[in-house]
């Protein structure tokens, strides 16, 4: 276990999908002696996390007195429209969340807390139409959004790069999919698991609506991508300032062979069948991420075997059909 050196680590979004498995991940790696301050837009209260507090990080007073009151050692920044849908729905939240409400909390760590390091979550969704070259995407990659999310997050990407080289301690992580329990519908996986889980209860019949099958995309369990965060708070005095790290598997999984997978282990016989509602024209065949510099910068790899995770969502989504879940 490491030793914490006294951090105190303030979390943005804590109360999403990320922010209990961070929490977790950041306990297993330094103890109870690290100090953790839980932000969200809604309040909550989470076993490794303890009382997440309300914070809304568009609201640049607010921010400022958050930061100034916790002095963090280290700022991850998870907030965000974690869901394309949600992004679409109202863009000009999202411009207001992803871009200014990153700045707000870069402008409060210069004014209040100048040596905390801000871990900015970002995503590898940023290379966009990049992708389309079907080869593995570096961090020397370039940024090519191609839908209104990709915009939003790479914008505050390049401003962090910007505020990074005047004086702004700011690691940024560009993390490709991830999926584990606790993960909304939104998403392509916990979406299989939830219908595979109410026909099982005998809730509908039994067929599955999908989109896209095709394509290939990188994915990773959560546990994963949060260890390497934990990492990054345990090693920042040895990463340069301005460092982007891309979290990726680097193997590419073709969404139909996930459900298949998925379908097997239900072990009901279940028709799958096409959702013109579920499908996005502008799919890109594969989007793979190349994690060389954190495995060399972190010794970060990825350690849970994906057939495993793809269970454990299934076994939650069960849970959560049944009413027992936690």
């Amino acid at each position: 276990m490491a030793q914490s050196n006294n951090f105190r680590v303030l979390i943005t979004g804590a109360n999403g999908f990320v922010g209990p498995h961070l929490g977790s991940a950041l306990r297993r790696r330094f103890g109870d002696s690290i100090v953790i301050g839980a932000t969200s837009r809604l309040k909550g209260v989470d076993p490794a996390l303890g009382t997440i507090e309300t914070l809304d990080i568009t609201d640049a007073q607010a921010v400022g007195q958050a930061i100034a009151r916790f002095r963090p050692t280290h700022l991850i920044h998870l907030a965000g429209l974690a869901a394309i849908r949600a992004v679409i729905a109202d863009i000009s939240v999202a411009w207001q969340v992803h871009l200014f409400g990153t700045l707000n909390i870069a402008n409060a760590l210069r004014s209040h807390a100048p040596h905390c390091v801000l871990i900015s979550v970002g995503s590898g969704q940023v290379y966009g139409a990049s992708a389309r070259s079907g080869l593995a995407l570096d961090e020397g990659t370039l940024l090519a959004p191609t839908n209104g999310y990709e915009a939003t997050k790479a914008a505050a990407d390049l401003a962090l790069g910007a505020l990074s080289a005047q004086g702004l301690r700011c690691i940024r992580m560009r993390p490709f999919n991830h999926t584990g329990p606790g993960q909304t519908e939104d998403f392509v996986i916990p979406a299989f698991a939830m219908q595979i889980a109410r026909i099982e209860a005998g809730q509908g019949p039994p067929i599955l609506r999908v989109g896209n099958l095709d394509a290939e995309r990188d994915f990773l369990d959560v546990r994963d991508v949060t260890a390497a965060y934990a990492l990054v708070v345990a090693k920042s005095d040895d990463i340069p300032s301005g460092t982007i790290l891309n979290i990726a598997s680097g193997t590419p999984r073709r969404i139909r062979d996930l459900l298949d997978h998925m379908v097997a282990l239900s072990g009901l016989a279940i028709t799958v069948e096409r959702d013109p509602a579920r499908m996005r024209p502008s799919d890109i065949p594969r989007f793979v991420g190349k994690a060389e510099l954190a495995h060399r910068l972190l010794g970060w790899s990825p350690a849970h075997p994906f057939d495993g995770t793809l269970a454990a969502v299934l076994k939650h989504s069960r849970a959560v059909v049944s009413g027992s879940a936690r």
